[in-house]
C-alpha cells in the first residue's frame, strides 16, 4: 500500500512540475511578443518595443482616468531620470484614447516614453499578467527580458528601490 501511495505521490509531484514548466513557458512566449510590437507615441513617432531590448525596463499600463495612475507618474518619471545613466528605460503605456494622454502629457510633462496602448493594452497587460485588467499595473524585466516582478496597483518608492537593486 505505501508503494502505491508514493507512485501516486510522484506522478503527482511530476504533473505539477510539468504545469508549471509549462506555464513558466507560456508566460515567457507571451512576454515576448512584447518585443515585437510598436506603439503610437502622443508626438505621432512610433515606440519600437524591439529597441528596448538588452537593458533594464520597467513597464507602466496607467490611464489619464485613473487616479493612482496619475499619481505614481511624477515618481516614474524621477525614477528615470535618476537611473537611465545606469541602462534603465521607463515606458509608459496609455490605456487611453490620445487626446487625454496629449492633454495630460502638456500639463505634466515626463521624460520618459508613453506609448498609446489603448484598449489593446488591458488584452496586453492580461498577457503578461494582469489576470483583473486593472490599473496602474506594472511590470519590470531585467536586461535579458525576463520579467523579474509584477505589480497590480499604485507603486511605492520601496518598490522603485527594490527594483532597481534586482536588475542592476
Amino acid at each position: 500500500m505505501n508503494r502505491r501511495l508514493l507512485i501516486v505521490g510522484a506522478a503527482a509531484a511530476a504533473a505539477g512540475t510539468g504545469f508549471a514548466l509549462w506555464q513558466t513557458r507560456s508566460r515567457f512566449d507571451e512576454a515576448g511578443a512584447l518585443w515585437e510590437m510598436q506603439f503610437e507615441q502622443p508626438d505621432g513617432s512610433m515606440l519600437v518595443t524591439a529597441s528596448l531590448r538588452d537593458r533594464p525596463l520597467l513597464l507602466n499600463f496607467w490611464a489619464t482616468w485613473c487616479a493612482p495612475c496619475v499619481k505614481e507618474m511624477p515618481m516614474l518619471d524621477r525614477f528615470y531620470r535618476d537611473h537611465r545613466a545606469r541602462g534603465w528605460q521607463v515606458v509608459g503605456l496609455a490605456v487611453d484614447q490620445a487626446a487625454p494622454v496629449r492633454e495630460f502629457l502638456t500639463r505634466l510633462p515626463m521624460s520618459f516614453p508613453i506609448g498609446l496602448a489603448g484598449m489593446g493594452g488591458v488584452a496586453l497587460s492580461r498577457t503578461l499578467g494582469n489576470r483583473d485588467g486593472a490599473l496602474p499595473f506594472t511590470i519590470v524585466f531585467d536586461r535579458s527580458g525576463r520579467v523579474l516582478d509584477r505589480k497590480l496597483g499604485a507603486i511605492e518608492p520601496e518598490d522603485l528601490v527594490r527594483w532597481a537593486e534586482r536588475a542592476s
